[in-house]
């Protein structure tokens, strides 16, 4: 094989096998991550099937040129591929007498679940199955190959699906219907005439169903499937697949072509995947599935129950399955006890692979006639857990140094781990109604749901499948969690809820689902689509009905990574808090003080309504503070708890913003209630409602337009922040209030909002005899702000970018009415994101990039940060990093997120 060089940069196919490549582990934007595995493997010496990869640029070109201008570039090429496979494997694509059979597969620079299914087998036909027969003298082999193919190929690449959702796949129920004629349960119990029966019936199936031949010619075959992976990197899976992960389309897809071996030769041979550590828990632990007799898919499509790889795994199964030492060892014994030499084989090839890699590999092997074959590696899918925990080993181990294990931490997966978990007391009086494999942990309460389009159905549900598949992808991102009937720990239900950071319970083999009447049966009882279940993802365990949770703590491994972010992060990270509650929350996530606590949440409780309802309608100053005074104990109490629950940090406290017709009661019956209360008329409440009405709120009588119009506002909200804080000092609490104006689009109206609380603040300090430093900056969320930020920050000690205002303003979009357009947008390509979700870092970013450096011309050294919802956003938190900010505030459940992001972020500068 020759070696690629300078000169042959153009190459469009990339050889690779026995032990020599033309592509490198480097290469995967050019030959997809499987592809550049592959090669890698390869020259290592790991025993790999010689193949060839068609890059992703190809498949760019087909995209835009179509098929012609593909096979003219390429055709030679992969011609001369397969003469070299054929040199190595001594065998001929397509000769009736030695045949040369190939499997296709698709391989994103990404990993893509169910972008493309596999194709094996490619290159049978009715002249090289006999062939196949002559060589292997294994006729059942041969015929049991052949109608694994046609069922392949004919549902990748020519399209033949099930014709309603509730029909099963159309060949499967041509097999299900030969068990129950001849009286089986599993496919290794045909007869080589049985499956004889079976291609005559998938070929007669085909024939009906798409009004063509199943083709004979290999080459026919092999060019189908290659423009079929091609096709599927804009199929509506790939699509969904890549909006959901921010994946662009121009990566394209590469082609991996290569020599067959296989599984299903006999009880000599098998297939299985393998992980070097747990994906679910990140135990330092080796693990995996195999099936003896079977091919690859059959392991992942969850059609037959895996057993397991080793001796551990395999008894650990059988307790939870509830099967018998001796039946276990007779009947499901592990790869370890059964193939010793080839256990110890694969062992070494996954410790060699685990240490080139420094990372956790996730690997599929052959056993071909009792000689083992790695067909591909990749970094694997991990739970947020065990991505933390396998981090923090391996820079205990000292493979990986701490910039390495900060940098293999995806911040957005950290959410998995900062969701409930059920509650233990409630765990024990639950009802156990099934047991399955631990597949993807975490815990997940919904409504049944039987049909992944379905999932939408309720808020909360819970889909549940004899098995999942590639066209279920969307439905399960909308699902809580996922429960099978069949599949083991590597199906792909197992497989995307791990990468989606869902629960998952498989291969509950109790569970019997009754997809025409919408029926879960288990045992004697029956559930029906809308019943509540609760699944278990880290023991295996399926409960009826609701079961209570508790919130999740910082402790272990996250601890540490959370210790390890803060000895790299620049930023520090604060959180968005408006009650005691979440900032006990977000202290104990390790927020570094309050960025947002906005007053108005406050109002709304029960017991304060109709005092600021009072004060809406009083038609004088004198009432406005009346009713203002009722409020103030009751706004000076909350200051007190977040204070002291944020004891010797900043709390950013944002001054009454909303529009107040928001307070005010538009239903009759409310109008009445109030009228009632305050001692006025129905018409004189009317009339106050139909008087704060606005044509636009947004851009309203609101923020520091109302303080500016009734300063009474900002003088109660003043006193109750200084009292509060005065309150604490007595009790030897430190605290340090920042009080914040919101929505300033001038100087003068900030200098009149501050004028009133420095006065205020004198008249308290006067009157306790008693002060407390504080200090008074903006909220930055109207664009002329951020244009005259030099000249406000003449007088503010603080700038807070609002970025969701700031976004609103800049788009001229409405968050409440965004949803009729925004999704076109980013479907036409309009938008690259939703800028509500990902700050956007071209219009938006730059006002904040201008509000930062004027802000500190105006005044060096200003503190700035922001507020908005993309404060817990990594992307968004990388850019606030770059821009010199001095703190992003967020959510209390993202302060992790954004703390492991802040780290990231001076490590990629």
């Amino acid at each position: 094989m020759k070696t690629l060089t300078a000169t042959q940069k153009e190459l469009s196919v990339y050889r690779y096998g026995d032990k020599r490549a033309d592509g490198t582990r480097e290469m995967k934007n050019l030959l997809g991550g499987k592809g550049a595995n592959l090669a890698e493997m390869s020259r290592i010496g790991i025993p790999v099937p010689p193949g060839f990869t068609i890059t992703t640029e190809v498949c760019t070109l087909y995209t835009q040129e179509g098929k012609e201008a593909v096979l003219k570039k390429i055709e030679i090429e992969v011609r001369e591929a397969i003469a070299a496979i054929e040199e190595s494997m001594g065998t001929t694509f397509g000769d009736p007498q030695n045949p040369l059979l190939l499997s296709v597969r698709s391989g994103a620079r990404v990993s893509m679940p169910g972008m493309m299914d596999t194709v094996l087998n490619l290159g049978l036909g009715e002249q090289t199955l006999e062939g196949i027969i002559k060589k292997t003298g294994n006729e059942r082999f041969a015929w049991d190959s052949y109608r694994r193919f046609i069922q392949m190929y004919s549902g990748v690449v020519m399209g033949l699906k099930p014709e309603t959702k509730q029909d099963l796949d159309p060949f499967e129920e041509i097999i299900d219907h030969l068990k129950d004629k001849r009286n089986i349960r599993h496919d290794t119990e045909f007869t080589v005439q049985d499956l004889k029966d079976l291609v005559y019936d998938f070929k007669d199936i085909v024939r009906k169903r798409t009004g063509k031949e199943f083709p004979t010619d290999p080459w026919e075959q092999l060019w189908g499937a290659v423009f079929a992976v091609f096709n599927s990197w804009n199929g509506d899976r790939a699509v969904y697949y890549r909006k959901m992960n921010g994946y662009p389309e121009h990566w394209g897809t590469a082609v991996n072509v290569q020599a067959m071996v296989y599984g299903n030769m006999g009880t000599d041979s098998g297939t299985g995947v393998c992980f070097t550590r747990d994906a679910a828990t990140g135990e330092n632990k080796f693990n995996g599935e195999y099936l003896i007799n079977a091919q690859g898919e059959d392991v992942v499509a969850g059609v037959r129950t895996p057993q397991q790889i080793t001796r551990h795994g395999s008894e650990q199964w059988a307790k939870l399955a509830q099967v018998s030492e001796s039946d276990r060892r007779e009947n499901f014994p592990s790869l370890e006890e059964l193939m010793p030499d080839i256990y110890k084989e694969l062992f070494e090839y996954q410790q060699k692979l685990e240490t080139h890699y420094l990372d956790m590999q996730d690997m599929e092997f052959t056993i071909q006639k009792g000689k083992l074959w790695i067909l591909q590696t990749r970094n694997g899918k991990r739970t947020g857990s065990a991505m933390v925990k396998i981090a923090m080993d391996m820079l205990r181990e000292g493979s990986i140094d701490r910039e390495t294990a900060l940098l293999r931490i995806d911040p957005a997966k950290l959410e998995e781990l900062l969701h409930p978990v059920f509650d233990p007391a409630a765990i024990k009086e639950a009802q156990v109604i099934a047991q399955g494999l631990p597949a993807s942990p975490g815990a997940a309460t919904g409504q049944i749901v039987f049909f992944a389009d379905e999932a939408g159905k309720f808020k909360n549900s819970i889909l549940v499948r004899v098995e999942t598949s590639p066209e279920d992808l969307e439905g399960m991102h909308l699902a809580r969690g996922f429960v099978t009937a069949r599949g083991g720990m590597t199906s792909h239900a197992a497989v995307v809820a791990r990468g989606m950071g869902k629960c998952c319970v498989s291969g509950a083999g109790a569970l019997k689902i009754d997809y025409a009447n919408r029926i879960l049966r288990v045992g004697d009882h029956e559930y029906h689509e809308g019943d509540w279940i609760s699944i278990n993802g880290t023991t295996g365990n399926i409960l009826e009905g609701k079961v209570a949770t508790r919130e999740p703590e910082l402790s272990g491994e996250f601890a540490e990574l959370m210790e390890l972010s803060d000895t790299f992060a620049r930023m520090e990270v604060r959180a968005n808090a408006d009650n005691p509650t979440d900032a006990r929350v977000a202290r104990n996530f390790g927020a570094r003080g309050i960025g947002l606590a906005r007053t108005e949440h406050m109002f709304f409780e029960v017991d304060r309504i109709k005092a600021m309802r009072e004060m809406i309608l009083a038609d004088t100053v004198k009432g406005r503070r009346q009713a203002l005074k009722e409020l103030l104990p009751m706004q000076q109490k909350d200051f007190e708890g977040i204070f002291r629950a944020m004891e010797g940090l900043p709390v950013t406290i944002r001054l009454l913003d909303p529009p107040l017709h928001e307070f005010v009661p538009h239903q009759l019956a409310t109008q009445k209630e109030l009228a009632e209360d305050l001692h006025i008329s129905l018409d004189a409440v009317k009339s106050k409602v139909a008087e704060l009405e606005e044509f636009n709120p947004m851009l309203g009588h609101r923020g520091c337009r109302l303080g500016n119009t009734y300063p009474e506002i900002t003088e109660m909200q003043t006193r109750a922040i200084l009292q509060a804080a005065l309150a604490l000092k007595v009790e030897g609490i430190e605290t340090r209030p920042e009080i914040m104006v919101p929505l300033v689009g001038t100087v003068e109206e900030f200098v009149q909002q501050k004028a009133i609380i420095d006065q205020t603040a004198a008249e308290v300090f006067r009157q306790r005899k008693d002060s407390v430093e504080y200090s008074v900056g903006t909220m930055v969320e109207v664009p002329r702000a951020a244009l005259l930020a030099d000249k406000i920050a003449e007088h503010a000690d603080f700038f807070s970018f609002g970025t969701n205002d700031l976004t609103q303003m800049t788009f001229g979009y409405s968050r409440d009415d965004s949803g009729k357009f925004l999704p076109v947008y980013l479907e036409k390509g309009i938008l690259p994101a939703d800028p509500f979700e990902k700050l956007d870092q071209e219009g938006v970013g730059l006002l904040v990039r201008m509000g930062t450096e004027l802000g500190r011309r105006g005044r060096p050294g200003i503190k700035t940060g922001i507020c908005g919802e993309h404060g817990g956003e990594p992307t968004s938190v990388e850019f606030c990093h770059r821009t010199g900010l001095d703190y992003v505030s967020c959510s209390p459940f993202r302060v992790p997120i954004a703390r492991v992001a802040a780290a990231q972020a001076v490590l990629r500068d």
